[in-house]
């Protein structure tokens, strides 16, 4: 196994006991995420900041490269969303035009739409599937809590342009919040609107509250000091995160994993613990399973 890696790095999810990804490369552009989250637990870690372009990321890339196992799954995007209004820059294009064009099996979670509107051409030609998070089609609470980030039919439209690309896309409807998107009949709805749209797969969560992010769900209006109560009143402690109990996670994630299951799509659940067809239906909770095989996969001396 590859040790002492610059950027990329094996996905550890802080040893979450509930973790069930299987082994794979993590890989984030930047430090710091400008799209601004509420709910967003990688603050917790790195603190609130904007993107920025990690330094000399191609050259140390490379380097990685030579140690990593090209069999693995790269996921860009697992605690820094690569398609932040920075991206601009093109930081996250030239990771692609590096490992896809070497069939290095690659897996994009995201927010953004330039997957899409600039980089289909690359993605729709390699190994690549990808996982937008969509967490509901309220358009005025998805910009109180997802303040940078286009808004859910923007990404809708996006997922769909791929999708007809060829393209494996499973959406990420994620965190599931009560008092914002939990009604059933939305998350119904959503997933619906996602099945027509092209998704294979829909992949579920509850949101898991540390102190610096229930602080800023606390200053929502209207709902807010609810959603505070009820993870300080009714909350658990679970692997250094505060969860709901597991009747209400099943609770609100169940119209979700229904309407999935209804339409013939694959689904799982998200470090949740919730084990069983009734929950889990896909091969893999993540969604590297959707990768394709366009490309066969080469070593940075073979290329060379």
């Amino acid at each position: 196994m590859p040790h002492r890696l610059r950027v990329a790095q094996l996905f550890d999810p802080w040893r979450s006991p509930l973790c069930t990804c299987p082994i794979k490369y993590s890989l984030n552009p930047y430090t710091g995420c400008s799209i601004g989250c509420k709910y967003c637990y990688a603050t917790a870690y790195i603190g609130e900041k904007d993107s920025s372009p990690k330094k000399r990321l191609l050259e140390r890339l490379l380097r990685d490269m030579e140690r990593m196992d090209p069999r693995l799954p790269i996921n860009i995007g697992t605690s820094s969303d690569p398609y932040p209004p920075e991206e601009g820059l093109g930081l996250t294009r030239s990771v692609l035009e590096l490992l896809v064009p070497r069939g290095r099996k690659i897996l994009i979670t995201t927010k953004g739409t330039l997957y899409a509107s600039r980089d289909l051409d690359l993605i729709s030609s390699g190994n690549v599937a990808v996982t937008p998070t969509i967490t509901m089609l309220d358009e005025l609470w998805s910009r109180r809590i997802e303040p940078r980030a286009p808004g859910p039919v923007e990404r809708i439209h996006s997922l769909e342009k791929a999708a007809r690309a060829g393209v494996p896309i499973g959406v990420r409807v994620d965190p599931v919040i009560p008092y914002i998107n939990d009604d059933p009949a939305m998350l119904r709805e959503l997933v619906a609107r996602l099945a027509d749209s092209g998704a294979r797969m829909i992949i579920t969560s509850t949101y898991k509250a540390r102190p610096d992010n229930l602080a800023r769900m606390r200053r929502l209006p209207e709902v807010g000091e609810r959603v505070y109560r009820l993870y300080r009143e009714k909350g658990v402690r679970v692997g250094g995160y505060t969860y709901l109990s597991r009747s209400l996670r099943e609770e609100l994630l169940r119209p979700v994993i229904e309407e999935a299951r209804r339409l013939g799509l694959e689904y799982a659940t998200c470090r949740e613990g919730l084990t069983g067809p009734q929950w889990f239906r896909a091969g893999s909770c993540d969604g590297v399973h959707l990768i394709p095989s366009r490309i066969k996969a080469r070593t940075l001396e073979s290329w060379i």
